[in-house]
């Protein structure tokens, strides 16, 4: 069959037959490779056969889970009014979110009249918690009325604590304040994508319920699963989790989870990309329709459909300037350095008084590269520099980061693991040492030189290998007021020309 002039060709049968997208081209709602196809009963992008099977398994499985979801493409969230957009001076939205949840007219501004444990509220105020941002202005008044989120707020906004207050407070005995003492059975998952960042979630919320009976499960690899089985089996109210450890501890051993109420997902976008997908949907489908809360600095368009799957009743709350940006906070410093001269300009920046601002993040993009350029600088500045990865034993990743935090070193070069969600007190520089593979990981990654919008700086090394991304990091940078290396602006490839406007005609899967 010809359709148009095309040759008809065969449907991919497999996902990993099928190629990357290319900024500007579709994209598969299962696998986020390049969506050639739509899916007749949904009407979705889809790059393959067993793709589109993956997707109705998934419908129908929502389906009889009682997730109202006929498509993936039908309006996910509520009346436009239950959708608010709050600027940075202050409560732009407040006046509305208070009318869908009759709240007080004080309800949003202090933690005080949050209706919040005394406890709690003495606990904040010693972890430094004087008011709310404004993220958590909107969010925790919402989340205590049980309702599902979807939130974005630019990185150092305030995210973790948005969802952990109202956490331990439904943990709480509305009646005095006292955590339930009936039933050991968690109340609620936490999933976040790296160790570091499960493990910061954890020590939050241990300091906001101090001297609560109210107790956590860290279950992250690299830890021995006996301990975690033990702690589990103690009784917890919280567990705190990367998908796939959860999924092999729930796997080899038997708990409850039928008590679990809220499911939270922090950094969703990344949770919800291929390779934690799948994970996260088998964890979701084991209970029985929590409140969901889910929140990053970058949500997409495809992202808030796999939301609107997820939970039937979704409110969407957006924080801040306009999102999908670095914060303006940060100051952008991209500097072209052909990849043979990075290492040598990396090290001047280092021995520079005027430009060397510790403590510092390096990003490089391998783990091997992580460990050779922490001893690199060593040699030749004799700066004492750690690296951190995926690879390194949990044990070193933690006694790494806390040399770290603690200033005994002031470098750490880094992969990705710390470029999501982490708060790296006291850093106000990093240095992108290779460029990221999205610029949703390259706002991430910028984002750790600001916490609360404190100001900060990010070098960025930049060269042809990094075309991709060229025009996505310049208009980036003008909409933001940064300078644009004249390599860039000479660049013909920041112009739409050629490469993101061949796009495959896309074909109705006819079976």
């Amino acid at each position: 069959m010809e359709k148009d002039g095309e040759e008809d060709t065969q449907v991919n049968e497999r996902c990993w037959d099928q190629r990357e997208a290319l900024p500007g081209e579709p994209r598969c709602v299962v696998c986020g490779r390049y969506g050639e196809y739509i899916c007749d009963e949904t009407d979705d992008d889809i790059c393959s056969t067993e793709c589109k099977s993956l997707l109705l398994s998934r419908l129908s499985s929502l389906s009889s889970t009682s997730v109202k979801s006929t498509t993936l493409s039908v309006a996910k969230f509520p009346a436009k009014d239950e959708c608010f957009y709050v600027r940075d001076d202050g409560c732009g939205g407040i006046k509305g979110l208070r009318k869908n949840i009759n709240a007080s007219a004080d309800s949003c501004l202090s933690f005080s009249s949050c209706n919040l444990p005394l406890k709690l509220k003495e606990n904040l105020e010693t972890a430094g918690f004087k008011i709310p941002t404004p993220v958590q202005m909107q969010v925790i008044p919402v989340a205590l009325c049980k309702r599902s989120l979807l939130v974005s707020a630019e990185t150092g906004s305030g995210k973790m604590a948005s969802y952990l207050v109202p956490i331990i407070a439904r943990c709480c005995d509305e009646s005095n304040g006292t955590i339930e003492q009936d039933g050991k059975l968690p109340h609620a998952i936490i999933l976040s994508p790296t160790r570091e960042l499960c493990v910061q979630i954890e020590e939050q919320a241990k300091t906001l319920a101090k001297g609560l009976p109210f107790k956590t499960a860290l279950v992250v690899g690299g830890d021995a699963m006996p301990n975690q089985v033990y702690r589990m089996n103690q009784g917890v109210k919280v567990i705190v989790a990367t998908p796939g450890r959860l999924i092999d501890l729930l796997c080899k051993h038997t708990f409850d989870l039928s008590d679990v109420s809220i499911f939270v997902l922090d950094e969703v976008d990344c949770m919800l990309q291929r390779g934690f997908r799948d994970q996260v949907m088998q964890i979701f489908l084991a209970l029985s329709t929590p409140q969901v809360l889910m929140f990053s600095a970058t949500v997409c368009e495809e992202v808030e459909k796999m939301a609107g799957l997820i939970s039937k009743d979704i409110m969407r709350v957006c924080v801040g300037k306009k999102l999908g940006k670095p914060v303006e906070s940060v100051k952008q410093v991209v500097i072209w350095v052909d990849s043979k001269h990075k290492k040598q300009k990396l090290f001047e920046i280092l021995t520079s008084k005027q430009h060397f601002k510790p403590p510092v993040v390096v990003f490089v993009e391998s783990r091997l590269g992580a460990d050779l350029l922490s001893e690199a600088i060593y040699v030749a500045t004799g700066l004492k520099a750690v690296s951190i990865h995926g690879e390194k034993e949990m044990k070193d990743r933690r006694e790494n980061l806390r040399l770290f935090l603690t200033g005994e070193v002031s470098i750490i070069v880094a992969t990705g693991v710390l470029g999501r969600g982490v708060d790296l007190c006291g850093v106000k520089q990093v240095i992108i040492f290779d460029m990221p593979k999205s610029m949703e990981e390259y706002i991430h990654q910028v984002g750790r030189a600001s916490r609360m919008r404190k100001e900060g700086v990010a070098i960025v090394f930049i060269n042809q290998d990094d075309q991709k991304l060229f025009k996505e990091l310049v208009d980036g940078l003008r909409s933001s007021g940064n300078p644009v290396p004249r390599e860039l602006t000479a660049s013909t490839l920041i112009s739409p020309h050629g490469r993101g406007k061949k796009i495959a005609k896309k074909r109705k899967f006819g079976f």
